[in-house]
């Protein structure tokens, strides 16, 4: 089993390359869309960026989630319980499974 800290720093590193991926194809889409007057492509384009813009909300959950794990640690604790790990790698294999590194 990888330790916590090398699971803590690996789950950040992807959600780093996760938003940066994810904002890059949306800005992307956002050029496509200001620069296109076809309804239809509007419509597909906009679900295609809804779908950007939810994994750059899951990735701002999972900061959220490693905040407060870091905030549990300075508090004086050792490490994180089984029950942190646990969250963390199902969020890390979430992100896989939705198509994300």
């Amino acid at each position: 089993m990888k330790s916590t800290d090398k699971l803590f720093f690996e789950a950040i590193h992807n959600i780093q390359e996760d938003r940066a991926c994810a904002s890059k194809l949306l800005t992307d889409v956002m050029i496509l869309l200001t620069s296109n007057n076809d309804s239809d492509m509007h419509r597909k384009l906009g679900e295609i960026a809804a779908k950007y813009l939810e994994t750059l909300q899951r990735s701002n959950e999972q900061l959220v989630k490693l905040t407060a794990m870091t905030a549990k640690l300075s508090g004086g604790r050792q490490g994180l319980t089984k029950d942190d790990i646990n969250s963390l790698y199902d969020e890390v294999v979430s992100g896989i499974s939705d198509g994300r590194k």
